[in-house]
């Protein structure tokens, strides 16, 4: 049981990431792109603005990853120790 427990928490921190990750691009695009083109321009300087963004965005979805990742870690741990303690 323990283990079909564990099985459906992975595919939803996988969901969750992924999910996180989307709606957080989604979230700053109009605002980092305004930004990006307030402070560069339009045109080719363009460009380093899209890179800029998109290594901010991949910053943060990584933290968020990271965060999401540790903390089912932590729960696998102690179902893992719940259920040999059972045996």
């Amino acid at each position: 049981m323990a283990s079909l427990k564990l099985e459906i928490m992975d595919k939803i921190v996988a969901l969750m990431t992924a999910a996180f990750g989307f709606v957080a691009a989604l979230a700053w695009n109009g605002a980092i792109s305004q930004l990006m083109e307030d402070w560069l321009g339009t045109g080719e300087d363009q460009t380093m603005g899209l890179i800029i963004y998109a290594v901010i965005v991949t910053i943060v979805a990584v933290i968020a990853i990271v965060l999401i990742s540790r903390a089912y870690g932590k729960i696998k741990i102690k179902e893992d120790a719940k259920e040999a303690a059972k045996k």
